[in-house]
């Protein structure tokens, strides 16, 4: 019945054998798949459409946000809006807002002009974003998925928003030094809202020092690679497991164990064998492969964080300004490291130079913790001084300020629009 009612529907002739797969796929998606999680009469009756156009590998960017859309006041509703069906698919099952399946951008469009949605968020960088952006009666709010001074957290594709939540001082300033011509005033400070969602430890209580080590991934080119792994991640957890009392609890970045470089697969193979025979030979020690999970709900057990340039880093700091941090660079540029991550000011840095000496310096580091003073400016600087439990309400208040102004002023487009935008000649009156 299935392929019959494909042989109905398929165009005759098909252009092409590319124009077929593709024909097929998305008649496939269509009949075969069944539901868009949402009726298309009248669409999402929700404030706020928040949209992710990304593949199974990004979905960690929306997920991320779930715990503080779902707590959202009574009077700003959220529902999520995807392209890809088995984000869908995984989705549904993740959470309780509504979710919709929008493969086509004919159904996109329809689907934003139907209903009582106001604005839209983003929260990354995705090319399939501007489809989205079409539609100019929605206030469009990018939010991204997390703060940090890798190089992917600014893009041109800013200048497209009507507003773009950060952080706070050090996200502003990072836009004015990496964009031309760009209106700053789109920039809005919220502080870190996801990070207000305070889940319970996920760890037990230990006597022993808990060392996290918690290595980015790659990124999408060179520019934008980060990663400890491939150089230095094995030596950094030998270097922990040296250390005396401690546990080690490695939680890498969920892209790690299906890196494209096989180096980087190979050293997360070796580091979870090292775990593996130090538990082996100490079965009180406690160390742990976390392979999935909220990383969140590690930091309170956490005496020392080791990570790369990555928004775990600013997350630590948010949260658990108290504890030290060892950043790594992979590029071996101290200065450099310094101009683009203000943090490593004010932590020890292990490099692809000093990392047979990443032993000692860890030992210093769990003996006397030389930057207390600084991560607590710094964390001012990042985060504007606004407390964990602060950023949400401070989120949501400014996401309804938005949908208001921007309400607004679609009504004097609309008057604009309605009286004509070419000249007007007495003469022809």
């Amino acid at each position: 019945m299935v392929a019959k009612s494909l042989k109905a529907v398929i165009p005759y002739p098909v252009r092409g054998g590319i124009s077929a797969v593709l024909a097929f796929l998305h008649l496939r998606q269509r009949f075969v798949n069944g539901t868009r999680g949402v009726d298309l009469k009248i669409g999402l009756q929700v404030d706020v459409a928040v949209y992710f156009p990304d593949e199974m590998n990004k979905v960690y960017q929306l997920t991320q946000w779930l715990p503080i859309l779902e707590r959202h006041p009574a009077d700003l509703s959220f529902g999520l809006v995807v392209r890809n069906l088995d984000v869908y698919r995984q989705l549904v099952k993740l959470t309780q807002l509504p979710v919709a399946y929008m493969p086509t951008f004919s159904e996109l469009m329809k689907f934003y002009r139907i209903g009582p949605i106001k604005a839209v968020m983003y929260v990354n960088n995705g090319m399939g974003n501007f489809q989205s952006l079409t539609v100019a009666e929605l206030a469009h709010i990018h939010v991204n998925h997390g703060e940090s001074d890798k190089i992917c957290m600014v893009s041109n594709q800013a200048k497209a928003y009507d507003r773009v939540f950060v952080a706070g001082e050090a996200a502003v300033r990072r836009h004015r030094a990496a964009l031309s011509e760009f209106n700053e005033k789109v920039l809005v400070r919220v502080g870190r809202p996801q990070l207000d969602a305070n889940p319970k430890a996920s760890i037990p209580e230990s006597s022993r020092r808990t060392i996290l080590y918690a290595p980015t991934w790659a990124g999408e080119d060179e520019a934008n690679n980060y990663t400890s792994m491939k150089f230095m991640g094995p030596k950094i957890v030998e270097a922990i497991l040296t250390q005396p009392d401690v546990r080690l609890v490695y939680k890498p970045h969920p892209q790690i164990a299906k890196a494209e470089d096989s180096a980087i697969r190979k050293n997360h193979r070796k580091i979870i064998r090292l775990i593996q025979g130090a538990n082996a030979k100490d079965s009180g020690a406690g160390h742990e492969f976390r392979e999935a999970g909220d990383i969140l709900a590690i930091f309170p057990r956490v005496d020392l964080l080791i990570s790369d340039i990555s928004s775990i880093a600013l997350d630590f700091l948010y949260l658990r300004t108290e504890a030290p941090i060892i950043l790594t660079d992979r590029r071996n540029n101290i200065e450099q490291l310094h101009i683009d991550s203000p943090l490593s000011v004010a932590t020890q840095v292990l490099t692809r130079e000093n990392i047979e000496n990443a032993t000692s310096i860890i030992g210093a580091v769990l003996a006397a913790d030389d930057f207390v003073k600084d991560r607590k400016v710094l964390r001012e600087f990042y985060f504007d001084n606004v407390q964990a439990g602060e950023s949400a309400p401070r989120f949501f208040n400014t996401l309804k300020q938005v949908i208001t102004e921007h309400s607004g002023d679609v009504q004097r487009a609309k008057s604009l629009a309605a009286k004509g935008t070419g000249p007007h000649f007495e003469h022809r009156a």
